[in-house]
């Protein structure tokens, strides 16, 4: 699979109206020092959400892909459903057995919506790289990534002023 550029993508329009629903359950996340506040939604080919999560929803380490994950009944065939993602999907894990990149690909999910790629601030990540490479379909919309920007600023202006 590869990298879908925007400009080529049909329905765009849905792809922003989903991330926006992404961003506003990301502001749901308690902000901690340490981690970011990211919200996911995965919806089916159909339109229809199946699971909504964000950072520290039931647990401090919870992750927004985990916790949306965690509420789908076990079996469902999500091989044409996509996850809104506002931060690119962790590949390093201290916290838990699997990454949520693992978590994305176990899943069946084949494709991802995010807007801002994870910073290097606490690992390093390859989740777009890693996805790509099990052939999952990974979309950016950089046009959302300042609001994502904005709801981690308890994070990210910290470190720069540093």
């Amino acid at each position: 699979m590869t990298l879908s550029p925007v400009s080529q993508i049909e329905g765009i329009a849905s792809y922003a109206d989903w991330m926006d629903a992404a961003i506003t359950f990301s502001q749901l996340a308690p902000r901690v020092g340490d981690r970011y506040a990211v919200g996911a939604i995965v919806v089916d080919y159909d339109g229809s959400i199946l699971a909504t999560g964000y950072t520290g929803e039931s647990d401090p380490h919870e992750h927004a892909e985990e916790a949306a994950l965690a509420k789908i009944v076990p079996g469902t065939d999500l091989s044409r459903a996509t996850i809104y993602t506002t931060m690119e999907p962790c590949t390093t894990r201290a916290s838990r057995p699997a990454s949520c990149t693992q978590l994305v690909i176990a899943a069946g999910l084949r494709k991802v919506v995010l807007a801002l790629r994870e910073p290097l601030l606490f690992a390093d990540c390859d989740g777009v790289g890693t996805l790509l490479r099990a052939g999952v379909e990974v979309v950016e919309l950089p046009m959302q990534a300042d609001e994502v920007r904005a709801v981690n600023a308890h994070v990210l202006l910290p470190r720069q002023a540093g």
